[in-house]
């Protein structure tokens, strides 16, 4: 992934970015293409979490924000490129990478960790907990959610109901 980011304060109510994603890499025979929906969803998150205000969670956020992604790449690959591990490995790759250009926090563990079992009947899917990057006034941590996967795990009570499983 490449991302050159442009901020713009020259005016007062009319600042402005550019995240320009040229020059990532083509789409891949692989599942690691995201669809473009992904990086603005991380790039969202990622302006969520460095600015100090409310912040509405929807498209609109990102009016003043222009988003640059070439068509092909892995960020936004044709309609018959593979997907499916876009959301959980690419996603965080493009919010560390979000991160890393402002230099706010090291890079976390890179992936959802996930955890699935199930049959023909059924499927089960979890995100794990993983690591967060250290920051400028922080250590970094283990063994928690981090950035596109922060979620609560599956309360036991619901998994022991659901699932043909006994939790220990």
């Amino acid at each position: 992934m490449r991302l050159a980011l442009t901020i713009d304060i020259r005016e007062e109510g009319k600042e402005s970015a550019i995240f320009d994603f040229e020059g990532t890499d083509a789409e891949m025979y692989g599942n690691c293409n995201a669809p473009a929906a992904i990086t603005f969803s991380a790039i969202i998150y990622c302006l969520r979490c460095l600015v100090d205000s409310d912040i509405p969670l929807n498209q609109g956020c990102l009016k003043p924000v222009d988003v640059k992604i070439p068509v092909g790449c892995f960020l936004n690959p044709s309609e018959y490129a593979a997907v499916v591990g876009g959301n959980v490995l690419t996603s965080q790759r493009v919010t560390d990478l979000v991160f890393k250009a402002f230099r706010a926090c090291a890079a976390s563990q890179g992936c959802m960790n996930n955890l699935t079992f199930g049959t023909e009947k059924f499927g089960y899917y979890e995100t794990i907990a993983g690591g967060a990057g250290a920051g400028p006034t922080w250590h970094g941590k283990h063994g928690v959610h981090t950035h596109m996967t922060n979620t609560r795990i599956t309360d036991p009570e619901v998994l022991e109901t659901r699932y043909p499983v006994l939790l220990n």
